[in-house]
C-alpha cells in the first residue's frame, strides 16, 4: 500500500505516533494496543496491518490439507462459553474409542492430508494409556502426517491423570507420535475473565508454562486468544503482549490465531458476541502488537469464508485449511460449512489478489499455486 495514503489514514484515526512505530520496524506498548483495540478507524488499522503483514511474509497466503477430530465432548471444566462440553451420561455426550478415531483419520487419508488436529474435553475418567495409544494408533497408521494435538489445558489435566510433571508427560505424547500444540485453551489470560467464563479451567500463567515446557522439548505450538465476550481492550492488550514475552524467550509459537466468541447454546447466551468490524480489528492489532509471530490466522469455520477473505487485507496470512469435520464451533451455532477443498481455498486466496501457498503445519512448502 501506498504509504502516503497510510500517512493520511494515519492523521485521521489519530494513530501517527503508532504508524510511525510500524514504519520503522519499532514494537509496539502495551498502551499502543489498547489505542488500537479502542479505536474505531478500521480502515486505518487495516492499512498499517497490511503493511506489516506485506513486510514479514509478503503476498503469500498460507493453507493446509487437514482433517480436525474432536475424540470426546466430556469436559470436568464445562467453560461458561463453550457449548461443546457435555458430563458423562448427557444424551449428546460422546467419547470415541481409539479405532473410532483411527476409522476417521483413514477415511481423509485418500485426500493426502498431511496433518490430523485433536482437541476435545478434559475428560475425568479417561486413562492416560488412551491418548498414548491414539498417538500410536494413528503414527502406525500414517507414519509421515504431522499429529497436532492436545491444547495446553489437556496437556496439563493429563499430567494430572498420568502423575507426572507436565515436561514428562509432553515427552511421552511426543515419543507417542504428537508432533505439535495447537492453541487453544488460552481464552483471556486475565484472571478476572477466566473467573467469569472459566473458573475450573488452569491459569493464563499455567497455560503459558505448558507452552514453555512444549516449545523446551522441542515441540512447537499456536496460540489463540478468545474475544468478544467479557474482556476488556486492556485485557486483549495484556493477553498479546504475555504471549509476545513468551515468544521472546522461547521463539515456539507459528502463527496467532484469534478465536471469535459464538454465543449460542453457551453459558454467555446473552452476549451479543463479536461483529464483522471486531474480527477484522482484532486480526489487524494482532499482526501489529505480535511482531515475533510470523503468521496471524483467521480460522474461516468461525469468522466465515468471505470475511475470512476481506481480513487478507488486515494482517492475515493463514486462513487454516481443509478442516472436513469440526464440531466444536458448530455446537455454539457457527453456520459455515465444515470442509473446504484446496481448489476452494485457492480460489478465494487468488480472489483476494495474493498466492496461494499450501504448507505443512510447521510452514514448510507443500505447493506454490503461483501459476
Amino acid at each position: 500500500m501506498d504509504t502516503a495514503l497510510i500517512d493520511a489514514l494515519a492523521v485521521r484515526a489519530d494513530l501517527t505516533g503508532i504508524w510511525g512505530k510500524v514504519a520503522d520496524g519499532r514494537r509496539m506498548s502495551e498502551a499502543d494496543a489498547v489505542a488500537l483495540l479502542q479505536s474505531d478507524d478500521l480502515l486505518a488499522i487495516g492499512a498499517l496491518a497490511d503493511f506489516a503483514r506485506s513486510r514479514a511474509v509478503g503476498d503469500d497466503v498460507y493453507f493446509i490439507a487437514n482433517r480436525h477430530i474432536n475424540h470426546t465432548n466430556v469436559c470436568r471444566n464445562r467453560c461458561r462459553f463453550c457449548a461443546f462440553s457435555h458430563d458423562e451420561g448427557d444424551p449428546e455426550a460422546f467419547t470415541l474409542t481409539v479405532d473410532e478415531v483411527v476409522a476417521k483419520a483413514r477415511e481423509t487419508l485418500t485426500a493426502g492430508i498431511s496433518e490430523i488436529h485433536i482437541v476435545g474435553g478434559e475428560h475425568p475418567d479417561l486413562p492416560f494409556d488412551y491418548y498414548v495409544e491414539l498417538l500410536r494408533g494413528l503414527k502406525t497408521l500414517a507414519p509421515d502426517v504431522h499429529i497436532q494435538a492436545f491444547t495446553a489445558s489437556e496437556v496439563a489435566h493429563l499430567a494430572k491423570v498420568a502423575g507426572l510433571s507436565v515436561e514428562d508427560t509432553l515427552r511421552a505424547l511426543k515419543d507417542a507420535g504428537l508432533g505439535s500444540l495447537p492453541g487453544g485453551g488460552a481464552e483471556v489470560f486475565s484472571g478476572r475473565v477466566r473467573d467469569l467464563i472459566c473458573e475450573r479451567k488452569i491459569s493464563g500463567q499455567e497455560w503459558l508454562d505448558v507452552m514453555r515446557a512444549a516449545h523446551g522439548i522441542g515441540l512447537r505450538s499456536n496460540a489463540t486468544m478468545l474475544y468478544g465476550h467479557v474482556e476488556t481492550p486492556a485485557e486483549l492488550a495484556d493477553h498479546m503482549v504475555r504471549l509476545r514475552a513468551l515468544q521472546d524467550e522461547t521463539g515456539g509459537f507459528d502463527a496467532f490465531i484469534p478465536l471469535s466468541f459464538q454465543p449460542a447454546n453457551t453459558g454467555l447466551s446473552e452476549l451479543p458476541g463479536p461483529t464483522g468490524h471486531d474480527d477484522l480489528k482484532v486480526l489487524a492489532v494482532g499482526r501489529l502488537v505480535l511482531d515475533n509471530f510470523r503468521h496471524v490466522k483467521a480460522f474461516w469455520i468461525n469468522v466465515g469464508l468471505k470475511l475470512a477473505q476481506v481480513s487478507l487485507a488486515f494482517g492475515v496470512d493463514d486462513l487454516d485449511g481443509t478442516v472436513v469435520e469440526e464440531k466444536i464451533s458448530h455446537a455454539a451455532g457457527v453456520d459455515t460449512g465444515q470442509e473446504l477443498t484446496r481448489d476452494e481455498l485457492v480460489r478465494v486466496i487468488r480472489g483476494a489478489g495474493r498466492t496461494p501457498v499450501e504448507r505443512d503445519t510447521l510452514y514448510n512448502v507443500v505447493r506454490r499455486y503461483d501459476d
